[in-house]
């Protein structure tokens, strides 16, 4: 595999999840600065700029870059001045991958502080504001700037997802470093596929796989076993076995049914997951739920599988519609009231606000892998926004079906008595500001939309599994007869 170097300000974390990968990679990792202590004699940093001066330690530093680049194959931390010199920085693109963390000043404020140990905040603040100014542009001038990395072990396969920018071009790096087959079928619909289908083939071509590219029709009505078949022929004729990959580039469809074809073919191959919609990469992108549907119930044929790694390249929203992106704002809103009420605060869309919202999904996902308790939370507003798609034959998106079906999963909370009685107003506003519909169609009423809510696969015994909305931060299972 390339060297992967982390890079980024003091505090950005590039140690510990140096650590973290080169453990997942089964590599060597190397702490540039404890290299250069090493070559010194022993000598800490802040004595080598005390007694040698900074010329003197950016020559040793150039020294233990060099020699890092010559080793390949192994995870690298890196001083956060280690490519302000050109010279460093083309010798390190050259020699593998450079990786610049992006994370948010009130993060680094609050790390340096406690690393500091008895300094007050102020003076954290004062140092980080400083740094930023100084070299924030520098840091902002490369292209792949994840802003977050969450680790998942499900039970099947372990996953890395990482967040932030450029990561589409990446995808080859992670492949490799993952060890995957030497073959791939890269997956994208009508929609995605001419945007960033030969970005993601380049990537996996450049890091030495066979590739070849498939694009599928877009929409939900196109999620049938039709379409897997499709895939499962794409895997045929590339030649693909069980230690080559899928790789699914698109939203929630592309991906469910991607994985779904790698889960089952020759029992189980593995797969990458490159969300490219908002509502694929806070919720669909994450947690292994692979499928289609049929004619009369959404994923009702599916697995378990979890890509290898996904990878949530930010600025692939900047193509979406206004409507796609409310659709993903339903999702994040939904995590809000489940876990972090502050999101629903939050305005507009930035990678924090994608991370802060996935980071509500993971921590459910890794206390409860195969939904047996509280991952069951996650389908707040789907139970009645699944039969919404339905009913509408899919012309209500399923982010507005799923706004729609929380606020009368509220209003079902009141009807029980457990929630007060103006509480679907406040549901349904946080939803509206968000661009949302929060009403039901004409023609459609919850209790019309019973039959179709019977077929549901969280149905028990005659009952239904309601995740009900009953304040901020309070969902509750209930099962209800419908």
């Amino acid at each position: 595999m390339q060297t992967l170097f982390l890079y980024g300000p003091p505090g950005s974390g590039k140690t510990t999840l140096g650590k973290l990968l080169a453990g997942r990679f089964g590599v060597p990792f190397e702490d540039l600065d404890d290299s250069i202590v090493k070559i010194a004699g022993g000598k800490s940093i802040p004595e080598i700029f005390a007694s040698e001066g900074e010329a003197a330690f950016r020559a040793r530093e150039r020294a233990a870059l060099e020699a890092a680049c010559a080793a390949p194959g192994r995870v690298v931390a890196l001083g956060g001045g280690a490519l302000l010199d050109q010279a460093c920085r083309a010798m390190a693109e050259r020699g593998g991958q450079v990786i610049c963390l992006d994370v948010p000043s009130g993060v680094l404020k609050a790390r340096i502080a406690a690393q500091a140990g008895t300094r007050p905040l102020a003076d954290a603040s004062e140092k980080v504001d400083r740094l930023l100014a100084a070299r924030g542009p520098h840091y902002d001038s490369f292209p792949v700037r994840p802003v977050a990395h969450f680790a998942i072990d499900s039970g099947d396969v372990p996953s890395d997802i990482f967040v932030g920018r450029g990561l589409l071009d990446t995808a080859g790096v992670w492949a490799a470093a993952r060890k995957l087959g030497g073959r791939a079928v890269v997956v994208g619909d009508s929609n995605t596929f001419p945007l960033y289908g030969d970005r993601v083939m380049a990537s996996l071509q450049k890091a030495g796989f066979a590739v070849r590219g498939l694009a599928i029709p877009a929409g939900e009505e196109t999620k049938t076993i039709d379409t897997v078949m499709s895939i499962w022929r794409a895997f045929l004729a590339a030649g693909l076995g069980r230690d080559d990959f899928a790789v699914a580039v698109g939203g929630g469809v592309t991906g469910d049914m991607t994985g779904f074809a790698a889960a089952t073919w020759m029992r189980g191959m593995r797969w990458i997951n490159i969300p490219t919609s908002l509502l694929a990469m806070v919720d669909a992108s994450t947690g292994g739920k692979t499928g289609c549907d049929l004619p009369e119930a959404k994923n009702m044929v599916g697995a378990f599988h979890s890509p290898t790694f996904v990878l949530a390249d930010t600025q692939t929203l900047g193509t979406l519609p206004p409507r796609e992106l409310a659709c993903g704002m339903a999702e994040t809103v939904k995590h809000g009231f489940i876990a972090d009420p502050g999101i629903l605060d939050e305005a507009g869309v930035s990678p924090i606000q994608v991370a802060r919202s996935l980071a509500v999904k993971v921590g459910i996902v890794t206390e409860d892998a195969k939904e047996n308790g509280v991952r069951a939370k996650l389908n707040l507003g789907h139970t009645v926004g699944h039969a919404i798609e339905i009913a509408t034959n899919f012309s209500v998106k399923h982010g507005e079906a799923v706004a729609i079906g929380t606020v009368e999963e509220a209003r079902l909370a009141v009807r029980l008595g457990l929630a007060a009685a103006d509480w679907p107003a406040k549901v349904a506003a946080a939803f509206a500001k968000a661009g949302l519909p929060t009403t039901l169609p004409d023609g459609l009423t919850f209790e019309s939309l019973a039959e179709i809510m019977r077929h549901d696969k969280k149905q028990h015994g005659g009952k239904i599994s309601f995740a009900l909305p009953c304040a901020p931060g309070d969902v509750r299972l209930v099962p209800v007869a419908v």
